[in-house]
């Protein structure tokens, strides 16, 4: 049994250059972007200081939930994990809907899921399998997640597909909120309802009946030895501060989009989407580095499959209480594409349990081809 004091970091120089400890080294920005943002300083600084400043946040956040995982037992643990794997995220599109910017949520949903999918999943497959001939994982545990991904498409893509037979069409990628009425609107909430239930049962499923497929058990658990106190302590000073983050980003996006000639559709897509999951991204790819293929592939495809299948009903059901009108499922027409194509390529490479370094890199080649057609969107 290994010695917490043991595994417990030094918080030294040494450590802000180990991979756990780098993004730390962002924490100045924190107050800078506050300071920065009541000076009333250039907007697209205050956008880049935020954007930073999230990842330290988003980092204590993921280590305050992996200490208490490591305590709670692997049920508990589990639901800790897929409770607050996206809460960075979540709470920069709750700021984002009470800002009125429904595209830039809506965006931002279709950035993390394919994110996850083709940036997080290829740049594992690559870090991991570089000097391997191949990786392993469990097919059924993959095929499960990769499924409730293809459910998740289905339904993501039935109000737009609705808009389109009412003859209505498709937004625009640089169009700002838009009122499509109350029929699509309702629909939307059925189809979040409908879809919460769902992940509701696939937690039942992964963690209680078929545990063991899900929640892999590793020798050498990374822990610090954090208390339970300390552990609840660091997540609410990390949920205060990535919101106070989210605050001061939304509020700049306006600006820096036209400052910087990017629109909001691709900050959303890329920048918030990227940043708001940075430091969970990391550790896929530092678990894929030590041959921990399941827990890789876990956290990219099952982090895709809980914005599809939670964040984004959530964010629907919250849209009635926040911002100008409810948010309506309907995705423009780059972002129904990516979702479907994201998501029958995460089917295909992940059917044989198989993957290669080659993989990771047709993946993120994939990625960055999505990534030009939102630039020029």
């Amino acid at each position: 049994m290994s010695d917490p004091e043991a595994s417990r970091p030094r918080f030294n120089a040494s450590f802000f250059r180990t991979p756990a400890g780098w993004p730390y080294l962002l924490v100045p920005l924190i107050p800078l972007a506050v300071a920065l943002d009541l000076a009333g300083s250039s907007a697209t600084i205050v956008f880049a200081a935020s954007a930073l400043g999230i990842i330290p946040t988003a980092a204590l956040m993921g280590r305050a939930t992996e200490e208490l995982a490591a305590r709670s037992g692997p049920g508990i643990g589990g639901l800790l994990n897929v409770t607050f794997g996206n809460a960075p995220e979540l709470i920069i599109a709750l700021f984002a809907l009470g800002a009125g910017l429904q595209e830039v949520v809506k965006a931002s949903i279709v950035g993390s899921i394919i994110g996850n999918i083709l940036l997080v999943l290829g740049a594992a497959m690559l870090a991991g399998g570089l000097g391997r001939e191949k990786q392993t994982f469990s097919r059924t545990g993959v095929s499960v997640q990769t499924s409730m991904l293809l459910l998740a498409a289905a339904a993501l893509l039935m109000p737009a597909i609705f808009e389109l037979v009412e003859g209505k069409g498709l937004p625009a990628p640089g169009a700002e909120a838009i009122n499509y009425g109350s029929t699509v609107e309702q629909l939307s909430l059925a189809v979040a309802v409908v879809l919460i239930v769902t992940y509701v049962i696939g937690l039942f499923f992964s963690l209680k009946t078929h545990r063991d497929i899900f929640n892999p058990e590793y020798e050498d658990e990374d822990t610090w030895g954090w208390s339970t106190r300390t552990s609840v302590a660091a997540l609410a000073i990390a949920g205060i501060l990535v919101g106070l983050m989210s605050e001061v980003l939304v509020g700049s996006i306006d600006e820096a989009s036209h400052a910087i000639g990017l629109s909001e559709f691709f900050i959303g897509v890329i920048v918030v989407a990227i940043v708001g999951n940075a430091a969970e991204h990391w550790v896929a790819v530092l678990v894929a580095m030590k041959n921990k293929m399941d827990l890789a592939v876990n956290i990219a495809i099952g982090s895709s499959a809980q914005v599809a299948l939670f964040v984004a009903p959530v964010l629907v059901i919250a849209s009635f209480f926040l911002g100008p009108h409810p948010l309506a499922l309907v995705f423009n027409g780059f972002e129904l594409g990516a979702i479907l194509l994201a998501v029958l390529i995460a089917n295909y490479v992940t059917q044989d349990g198989e993957s290669t370094w080659f993989e990771g890199v047709q993946l993120l080649a994939v990625y960055l081809v999505f990534g030009l057609a939102f630039y020029f969107a």
